[in-house]
């Protein structure tokens, strides 16, 4: 019986499955130099058993780049004018999960004990009328415009208050969607509703699905791509309040320790900085004492919010 003429060869499946196979296989040896690689560009170290997770997210890459197999991607990803590649390789093995308001005992504790000293300040002359706050490591942005929401609501910037969050993050792929400012409609769940009404809108007809930024908010935060792991950041100023939660969690011990060292830098003498639940700064920041569980400020700094926080103990416009 004759074949039929349409399909296609044995041997171009062969040489397919070939191809697939290629470039879903990491030797030992050369994971080890990806791991040593990515540690170098972020401070990342990826364990051992993280080798089928590297593996499946470069093939991809591999794929659309038309390469056949792990060591060509590596001999061109570790080439000096690759900068970007490097950049989109670090993007591919990031994972980022975030929510609006994620973590709200610390939210919480900014309209208790934070923000009332702030506003009593400014009115007795004390404190200048501008606020910065800096999220490091924040992902698709709702971290970000979470605090944004906040800060316009105690801090009205018709009422004269000059206010900046900057949101940041390694992956350029994170960051296009957090400029982007719209999120699925079903996150709305995440934001209490007095700001989901006053600063989220609803989309419409085919864009039902989906809820973005106002044009207010949006005003207020930037975004900007930092490898928190470098020697120094493209960042001007200091800051007031700093986020940087659940993001020590990728780090050992000795990137953590550089990289809260390049972020205090960035702390005003009052700031705070605020970390994730999980994430200890035990004997990696001397410089810092503990004014709230996981909350902490300059060791040498005059701040009164640790005995704000004792006492406070102690007495225990766009529809949507």
């Amino acid at each position: 019986m004759p074949s039929n003429q349409t399909d296609p060869p044995a041997h171009a499946f062969a040489s397919r499955q070939r191809e697939m196979t290629d470039r879903s296989t990491l030797a030992p040896g050369l994971f080890s130099k990806f791991q040593k690689l990515i540690y170098q560009e972020a401070g990342i170290w990826l364990a051992t058993h993280k080798h089928a997770l590297l593996t499946g997210r470069l093939a991809r890459r591999l794929r659309l780049l038309g390469l056949s197999n792990m060591q060509q991607y590596y001999e061109l990803v570790t080439q000096p004018d690759q900068q970007h590649e490097r950049a989109v390789m670090i993007d591919c093995i990031t994972t980022n999960e975030t929510h609006f308001f994620r973590e709200p005992r610390h939210f919480d504790y900014l309209e208790r004990q934070v923000f009332p000293k702030w506003q009593q300040e400014a009115a007795a002359g004390e404190r200048v009328m501008q606020l910065r706050i800096w999220s490091a490591g924040c992902s698709t942005g709702e971290e970000p415009y979470s605090l944004a929401m906040l800060l316009l609501k105690h801090f009205p910037e018709n009422k004269g208050w000059n206010l900046e969050v900057l949101g940041t993050d390694i992956s350029t792929r994170v960051l296009e969607k957090a400029r982007a400012a719209m999120y699925p409609i079903e996150k709305s769940k995440e934001i209490p509703a007095e700001h989901l009404r006053a600063y989220m809108l609803k989309g419409r007809g085919d864009h039902k699905a989906v809820m973005k930024v106002s044009p207010e908010l949006h005003r207020v935060v930037r975004f900007a791509r930092v490898n928190l792991h470098a020697d120094s950041y493209p960042i001007l100023g200091s800051f007031d309040l700093i986020f940087c939660r659940n993001v020590l969690i990728y780090f050992d011990q000795e990137s953590k320790t550089k990289v809260i060292g390049g972020i205090l830098r960035h702390l005003s003498p009052s700031g705070l900085l605020f970390v994730g639940h999980s994430e200890h700064l035990g004997g990696i920041a001397p410089g810092l004492k503990t004014v709230a569980p996981t909350i902490h400020a300059l060791a040498s700094s005059s701040d009164t919010v640790a005995g704000q926080t004792r006492a406070a103990a102690a007495t225990a416009g766009h529809p949507f």
